[in-house]
């Protein structure tokens, strides 16, 4: 019987940031530049920030390494972009005998999706084939976010939207009350001999 060849491979790890989000000390600022997508251009060179002296009035933004926002000559481009994609889209969809106002996002559709999700997350709907999967901590947390937002838009919906929100909120919650009661007490068989 013929020998097998053993053979070798070298693992090299290529990321250029670390799980910190620090610059690796083996990577050159070459490869970086050669990293980033062709289609984004390079940002503007600024100057380094003078170091500043480790004190405990240091910002957690500044301890997490968070980038800076973007300038508003950079958010104004990207929103240009953006407008003109979508109108690029919205030509291809009329031109298919479709309206792009079918497209539009509506507060009642944002809060329609969310609602939708949730109910897929309890298990409570599914996908057309598929079974139904119950998540609760996606559940909660959709129906958490949902709750956000009409804490955070208070006075600032109509009154259709308000009670849109204020219906899906009561429903879901209801919902998720049902699931859990379920998934803690499930139905038990009858007893043998019961005649129940």
């Amino acid at each position: 019987m013929p020998e097998k060849k053993q053979e070798s491979f070298t693992v090299t790890d290529r990321r250029l940031f670390t799980t910190d989000g620090e610059l690796r000390e083996e990577v050159t600022e070459e490869e970086v530049a050669t990293s980033q997508p062709a289609a984004q251009p390079a940002p503007a060179a600024q100057p380094a920030p003078a170091a500043k002296p480790a004190t405990s009035t240091t910002s957690k933004s500044d301890e997490a390494g968070v980038p800076p926002p973007p300038t508003a000559a950079e958010q104004q481009e990207q929103a240009d972009a953006y407008r003109k994609s979508a109108k690029d889209l919205d030509t291809r969809v009329e031109l298919s005998g479709h309206s792009a106002k079918e497209l539009e996002m509506t507060f009642e559709r944002f809060m329609a999706s969310l609602y939708m999700t949730a109910m897929l997350q309890l298990g409570l709907m599914r996908e057309e084939g598929g079974q139904p999967r119950v998540d609760l901590i996606g559940a909660r947390q959709t129906i958490d976010t949902l709750s956000l937002i009409a804490d955070k838009t208070k006075g600032n919906l109509t009154a259709a939207e308000q009670n849109f929100l204020q219906n899906c909120l009561y429903e879901l919650r209801m919902a998720y009350v049902d699931v859990t009661n379920a998934l803690a007490h499930p139905p038990q068989a009858p007893l043998k001999g019961t005649g129940t």
